[in-house]
């Protein structure tokens, strides 16, 4: 790292998941001028403590000692560094920042607040997938967001404002089915959930055809093999189609089809995801989970540090 880097930087912005840690040091212009990894993510400092990894990163960044830094993610949990409390629906995004929460230590270190759906009959939460939202949308947009991961998200939002929300354990529920039921039996160990050919398909269009039919199907997968309908390799790949397909057979009947929809994805779950909302009838676009998260960062820094943005 240069001095030119550093003397352009104007904070550092961070991304602290449950088992990760990614930091950046952004330059005023949203330029990335350094980049820093690990996996020290909240488990690892929960026990370890969160300043000392922090710091470590901050030198391999070669951040300038009074830059403010700004936190989204697991660092704000309960049982994380400092707790930062959620932001109840409907929020605006835009006004994250008003809840960021600050950090007793060397310096101006700041946590941005997760976001609660405080419903009795459809209580939720998120940390972290909020920033990466303000990331993607405008402060009019309209519409819907689906972020899939293990715990996807599916997001509707009107003029800039989060509104309502549904968690689905789709990656979660893949995980368990397939190492600790009788479907273990039917998945090869290792098997991929990301796999868009014929038995994903397959599995998909059974979904969406009988959305309430979940744990039927998931038998029928195995009883197709048995009978030689089907074979083992492609266990994984109908599994993941048949959970999927479901999750999404949910949102659109919760949030509806005719919406434009923006895509929080990365990799090959995030194509798996493409082509399969294509399917249900869905308008899509596409963009990077890790870009979301750091354009949010910015968008809030810039909100909280203004005068360094100029």
């Amino acid at each position: 790292m240069s001095s030119a880097d550093t003397s352009h930087a104007a904070f550092v912005a961070v991304d602290w998941g449950t088992s990760s840690f990614r930091a950046w040091l952004m330059a005023a212009d949203g330029t990335e001028l350094a980049e820093t990894r690990g996996s020290e993510g909240m488990l690892h400092c929960a026990a370890s403590g969160f300043a000392p990894v922090l710091h470590h990163h901050l030198h391999k960044l070669g951040a300038p000692g009074d830059l403010p830094v700004l936190i989204c993610g697991m660092a704000g949990a309960r049982q994380g560094w400092v707790e930062a409390p959620y932001l109840h629906t409907p929020t605006r995004l835009d006004a994250l920042h008003d809840g960021a929460v600050s950090v007793n230590t060397d310096g101006d270190v700041r946590i941005l607040p997760g976001l609660a759906q405080a419903r009795a009959d459809r209580p939720d939460v998120m940390r972290g997938e909020e920033t990466q939202l303000l990331g993607v949308t405008e402060p009019a947009f309209s519409g819907l967001v689906c972020i899939p991961g293990t715990h996807s998200k599916w997001i509707r939002i009107e003029a800039g404002a989060v509104v309502e929300f549904a968690t689905y354990m789709t990656g979660e529920l893949f995980a368990v089915i397939s190492q600790h039921s009788i479907l273990m039996h039917a998945v090869e160990p290792g098997g991929s959930q990301a796999d868009d050919g014929a038995p994903f398909r397959a599995g998909l269009a059974t979904a969406l055809a009988a959305p309430t039919a979940l744990t039927g199907a998931l038998f029928r997968l195995r009883a197709a093999q048995l009978l030689g309908f089907e074979q083992r390799p492609d266990g994984a790949a109908r599994l993941s189609g048949l959970l999927i397909g479901h999750e999404i057979a949910d949102a659109r009947a919760q949030f509806g089809a005719d919406r434009p929809l923006r895509l929080i994805g990365s990799g090959r779950l995030g194509a798996l995801y493409r082509g399969a909302l294509s399917a249900a009838g869905f308008d899509v676009d596409d963009y990077d989970a890790e870009q979301a998260s750091r354009r949010g960062l910015i968008k809030a820094a810039g909100k909280i540090w203004g005068a360094r943005f100029r």
